[in-house]
């Protein structure tokens, strides 16, 4: 084969993935190979002949060599197959054929015991993909009336398709360009795989724990004992090669030896052996595995090649992996109880999901739910992360009706344009609060390889926030809005009424609410002798009055009282009111006894509870992010705000082409800049670059006179005192003066990159940025323009697409904002057109990811309209896929464990 017939039959890499089927159970998607005929045969062998029929409308009851070399030789660009495997063994087979107008024909074919798991929506997805890369249009596929499967995989798939029936085939043609309805197909379907692949671990009919040991001191005793002592209601057994029995308990030399099913394999064995027990559970058909075993890539090189195997052999065999070193999994479910952790803490049944990727900050966590009294729903322990993430997590979560509240302690963040997507629709219907370690620094501990984000970390802050989730530092206040979320309603707003005993504690709770955003509408003290009466009335007023929206009760007691008959009074309060209530009682933390609201279960605080705050001012913080998420809540964003005047057709064909000329990227010149911008609607004005007075009188007179003569080196035009720039030139004397004036001032006039443009008119400098992060994806930004900005770190970020209000949010959440919406009786700029822009510059990074970054550094924003000064911006390759692509990939090995 020559040099060019090899790069031809080479497939881009990002073509290959794992891949979750409908069942929750992984297997493996890639494009077709030459050395798969043997494979491809056996495969055939075990199809059906109604099967091999549907697929070739004739009796083909064997491959012959030549259909076997058409289907694994392909060019992967007019004619693309790809294969699913499992086991090792091919399961499924896809391809398209393309006829060189942008037109090909798919078909499918799928072994009959794997029929009904999805696999023929995941090929054409993936199919579908690879065609959209590689300029193909629209499907085309023939399909046998009687195959109803293959018709209702094509009518699922979101696509709008048009058919016809002639000599008893059916045809069916559709685009397959990405719509909204074909990418909420893709995405529904998604969500179904992994929650279903989460449920299989919380609720297991059985559990194998391997490794288990009659000693007292190991991790193997203390999981069978946490599972036994803990009533779980389903089966367990034990894996110990050299005991017959442990814990009295008939022991096991390995799974496949245990007579009934197994669901969840609990793993506590030396790492170097772990590889071996996937193979066992494989043969046994375990669902998957959580590894407790440390060892892995948190040790070192060695460890993380070790993880590297222990996941692709998990994924070879469809078995999904929870860990390694990880601390286990919790369900508190009294039909299930299952405690398959080294946590002897089993929480009491509550109303909050608990997510955490260190295993060691695992056991203190749920000691601390202990002693808050919160209650867990469930709780997951994910270690190194190999496999299941807080993704997958969400995605059960979302649809589980005993939890209500999200809590994630996040060490790093995966994929978090997927994580931005599940997190923006959980939190339409469940609060999300989340932890994030690592937030200064953007460190990764060891274990969790994942690349690093490379935006900034305020970036990181907008997306948690566009996405509704309530972000906080610490642990202690994580806790603080849960007990508030777990038990009390939500908000209306922002307006609130402190009630207490106590003067100068009432104070303080006002300074504390003001300075968290919180409307102090009304203060009362009501004097330290107050009575429960006393606090009735006042209570009863605030929750009464339609000018407040929540309550902070303050009650310290006087000496030798008990404040018994005030607890019992805000209880009955609490559960009666339906704005939420906050307390700093006694001083205690969590939900006291006293203020407690039984719940239905009897296991915990019920709705209607008062959470109760050490310090008034962890109370009012924790209102006030309520509060925060009340408001996204009621506000909603819309749908993804489309700039009806771009044409990104024409954008990606011109960035296209500059890359095939500059293979490994370019900055833009100005007039590509122009023609670029252009696309969205944005016009950039002309800029005569001028190295000599001579240069500069010529573009003052092409431009008509009535210039500007200016720097545009970075160390000179970031100065606040304008000396780089010289206005109103209207004649070749001025332009004399201003050159003159301008070289004197300047050191190194040489390197000053004077350009003349047109003056434009007075505005406000605003400047709008993006730039597309390897992992992030695109990130947008916005701010006034000047060095005082990048200082103060005074810019907004949002990640694309943007929602109607995304745009309008960025330009208002500034410092700056005032001097657009006329500071000091200064005029208002034009703030709808700064919005535009900013949509435009999102939309084009958005439908652009060759676009490495663009930024439009001066743009005068003025009463009416904007002018676009200055611009640059550089184009690569894309090396990967963005992380959130259009088809269901579970991570890659490659991008989570290089090397």
């Amino acid at each position: 084969m020559t040099n060019v017939e090899q790069e031809a039959a080479a497939a881009p890499r990002h073509w290959e993935a794992d891949v979750l089927l409908r069942d929750g159970q992984s297997a493996h998607i890639r494009p077709i190979r030459q050395d798969d005929g043997d494979l491809l045969v056996q495969f055939y062998d075990r199809v059906s002949d109604q099967s091999k029929y549907f697929r070739f409308f004739t009796a083909m009851p064997k491959l012959s060599e030549r259909d076997v070399r058409r289907f694994t030789h392909v060019d992967h660009v007019q004619r693309v197959a790809f294969v699913v495997t499992l086991n090792r063994r091919i399961i499924a087979l896809g391809s398209y054929e393309g006829d060189g107008s942008g037109r090909a024909e798919v078909a499918f074919l799928v072994e009959d015991a794997q029929q009904g798991r999805g696999i023929g929506q995941l090929l054409l997805e993936h199919l579908a993909q690879a065609g959209r890369e590689r300029g193909i249009e629209r499907f085309v596929a023939e399909v046998l009336p009687d195959n109803e499967r293959m018709i209702l995989t094509f009518r699922d798939a979101g696509y709008r398709l048009v058919s016809d029936i002639e000599d008893g085939v059916m045809t069916l043609e559709f685009p397959i360009e990405t719509t909204d309805t074909a990418a909420g197909v893709m995405a529904n379907r998604e969500h179904r795989a992994e929650a279903k692949s989460i449920e299989m671990f919380f609720k297991p009919r059985s559990v194998a724990v391997i490794g288990a040991s009659r000693r007292q001191d190991t991790i193997g005793q203390a999981l069978v004992r946490h599972l036994v002592l803990g009533d779980y209601a389903g089966r367990v057994y034990v894996v110990n090669d050299r005991a017959t029995s442990v814990s009295g308990m008939p022991a096991h030399a390995t799974v496949s030896e245990i007579q009934d099913d197994v669901d969840v394999a609990i793993v506590a064995v030396p790492a170097d052996s772990v590889q071996d027990v996937v193979l066992d559970c494989a043969n046994k058909g375990v669902h998957g595995l959580v590894v407790i075993s440390s060892g892995f890539a948190e040790v070192g090189e060695e460890g993380r090649r070790r993880q590297r195997r222990l996941l692709g052999l998990c994924r070879s065999y469809g078995l999904r992996l929870i860990g390694p070193n990880c601390l286990g999994i919790i369900n508190t479910d009294p039909a299930i109880q299952l405690n398959a952790s080294l946590s002897s803490h089993m929480p009491a049944r509550g109303r909050a999901g608990f997510f955490c990727q260190s295993g060691a900050l695992g056991s203190a966590i749920l000691e601390k739910v202990t002693n808050r009294g919160l209650g867990l729903s469930t709780f997951i322990s994910a270690g190194n992360r190999a496999d299941v993430s807080g993704n997958d997590v969400l995605q059960y979560w979302e649809e589980d009706d005993a939890t209500e509240v999200v809590l994630l302690y996040l060490e790093s963040i995966g994929n978090p344009r997927k994580f931005s997507r599940i997190a923006r629709r959980v939190s339409l219907r469940k609060p999300i609060i989340a932890v994030r370690s690592g937030r200064t620094t953007q460190g990764v501990p060891m274990g969790q390889i994942v690349r690093r984000i490379g935006a900034p970390q305020r970036a990181v802050d907008a997306m948690f926030k566009q996405a509704g989730v309530i972000q906080v530092d610490t642990l202690d206040e994580m806790f603080d809005v849960a007990q508030l979320l777990a038990h009390q309603p939500l908000p209306r707003g922002r307006r609130v009424a402190i009630i207490g005993n106590s003067d100068a504690i009432g104070l303080l709770a006002s300074d504390a609410a003001s300075s968290v955003g919180l409307v102090v509408n009304r203060s009362m003290s009501l004097g330290a002798e107050a009575t429960a009466e006393d606090f009735e009335d006042a209570l009863d007023a605030a929750i009464d009055d339609p000018d407040i929206d929540s309550v902070v009760a303050v009650y310290v007691p006087p000496i030798n009282t008990s404040g018994e008959d005030v607890a019992r009074l805000l209880a009955a309060v609490g559960e009666q009111s339906d704005k939420p209530i906050v307390s700093s009682f006694l001083g205690a933390e969590g939900v006291p006894e006293l203020l407690r609201v039984p719940d239905v279960a009897g296991a915990s605080a019920g709705r209607g509870s008062v959470p109760s705050y050490p310090a008034i001012e962890s109370a009012v913080r924790a209102l006030a992010s309520v509060v925060g998420y009340a408001v996204w809540l009621r506000t909603p964003n819309g749908p993804v705000a489309m700039v009806a005047e771009a044409e990104p057709a024409a954008a990606k064909k011109f960035v296209n082409q500059i890359l095939v000329e500059h293979p490994d990227g370019t900055d833009l010149t100005h007039s590509e800049l122009q023609t670029l911008l252009a696309c969205y609607d944005i016009d950039l004005w002309d800029a005569t670059r001028v190295s000599t007075l001579r240069d500069a009188v010529r573009a003052g007179k092409e431009l008509g006179w009535d210039v500007v003569l200016k720097a545009t080196a970075d160390r000179l035009r970031e100065r606040p005192d304008l000396a780089h720039v010289w206005r109103s030139i209207d004649n070749q004397t001025e332009m004399r003066q201003a050159w003159r004036s301008l070289n004197d001032i300047i050191t190194d006039p040489g390197s000053a990159g004077f350009v003349v443009q047109k003056n434009a008119p007075p505005g406000i400098p605003v400047s709008v940025a993006s730039v597309e992060d390897p992992l992030f994806g695109p990130v947008v930004s916005f701010g006034i323009s000047g060095p005082l900005t990048e200082l103060l770190e005074d810019r907004s970020f949002r990640i694309p697409p943007l929602g109607e209000r995304d745009a309008e949010a960025m330009v208002r959440e500034i410092k700056a904002a005032p001097i657009l919406f006329g500071y000091r009786g200064s005029e208002a700029v034009d703030v709808p057109e700064v919005e535009r822009l900013v949509q435009r510059v999102a939309q084009l990074q958005h439908d652009l990811p060759q676009v490495a970054s663009l930024e439009l550094s001066l743009v005068l924003a003025g009463a009416e309209g904007l002018t676009v000064l200055t611009a640059s911006g550089r184009v690569e390759p894309v090396a990967d896929p963005r992380s959130d692509w259009f088809v269901r990939r579970l991570p890659d090995l490659a991008d989570t464990l290089p090397g």
